[in-house]
């Protein structure tokens, strides 16, 4: 039987920081991380793509807000923004590494599924916002947004500015999983729980709603791998292995490390909100609920041994 994989994708697959966001630039970055993923394919991995939305969702919201203003269309719910966002950005990643296969002689069924996530609505991310979406600002204009708006900005562990950030509530159950797990072991590639999934709660008994929030894509999809009972996961980022000390002259990269050592490394604070931290919270809910490895990486160390930082139970 083929091992199963779920691979989840960083914000940068589609769009980096210093592009605009257009689509021939979102189009070109999700080639190329396809070309990526075909390490596991051509290793004759079943996957599960997830993917983030961060600079995406943000972008949406201002799009509609700017409707909204100029126009009196509807002012869309961030509910709504994710599963647009899910749409098209599993629309790419399927045309991208569509077009990658075929160029490689590779044929499988690629599937873009729209995926809702339940969470509690009384959930103290609420209360707490740290969920970073749409594009960096400086000081003086994420202030000047705030005196607007109200929207709350956080700045960013790498210098690069000031984002907006939202509820980012735990998810606790994912839609379709059954079904996800039955056409990824059957060979098709599945895509799903992107941005973290579409937020619902329950309203009353048997009625669900959406909620405004974003949910981490990388706690969701190590629930995910848990509930597919997946061989491996995988979390994409854009640098190949967790540092501790990050961007200071202490810098040091980690490759291989405990539950325990990560828990520590989380308590001191060695991995920032909105960034290293759920992913690393992501891994041990993985190893922890499977027994198996995780590994944090970049794209192009993906399926390479030693590549990335390997999290394990001991």
């Amino acid at each position: 039987m083929k091992k199963l994989a779920v691979v989840a994708l960083g914000g940068n697959a589609l769009l980096r920081s210093d592009q605009k966001g257009t689509i021939d630039d979102q189009e070109s970055n999700a080639y190329n991380t396809s070309e990526h993923l075909l390490t596991l394919i051509r290793a004759d991995y079943n996957i599960v793509v997830t993917h983030g939305n961060g600079p995406q969702v943000g972008n949406i919201l201002l799009s509609n807000t700017a409707g909204h203003k100029l126009y009196g269309l509807p002012d869309m719910p961030l509910d709504i923004a994710v599963a647009y966002s899910q749409g098209f950005i599993g629309y790419v990643i399927e045309q991208q590494l569509r077009n990658v296969m075929m160029a490689n002689d590779l044929d499988r069924d690629i599937i873009s599924i729209i995926t809702q996530v339940l969470v509690d609505k009384n959930d103290p991310a609420f209360a707490n916002p740290t969920k970073p979406v749409g594009p960096f600002y400086t000081k003086e204009e994420s202030e000047r947004i705030t005196a607007e708006t109200g929207a709350i900005f956080s700045a960013d562990p790498r210098n690069r500015g000031y984002r907006k950030v939202v509820a980012s509530p735990r998810p606790l159950v994912i839609s379709n999983q059954k079904s996800i797990e039955t056409l990824a072991r059957a060979g098709q590639i599945v895509i799903a729980v992107g941005g973290g999934g579409i937020p619902q709660f329950y309203v009353k008994e048997n009625k669900l709603q959406g909620i405004d929030a974003v949910i981490d894509k990388d706690l969701a999809s190590s629930l995910l791998a848990v509930q597919i009972r997946a061989d491996k996961f995988f979390v994409l980022t854009d640098i190949p292995k967790v540092c501790i000390n990050y961007n200071t002259p202490q810098e040091k990269s980690i490759d291989r490390m405990t539950i325990a050592e990560a828990r520590k490394h989380l308590a001191d604070g060695q991995f920032a909100e909105g960034s290293m931290a759920p992913k690393v919270r992501a891994a041990i809910s993985f190893v922890e609920g499977t027994g198996k490895d995780a590994i944090i990486t970049c794209a192009d160390k993906l399926g390479i041994d030693n590549g990335g930082t390997r999290i394990v139970i001991v």
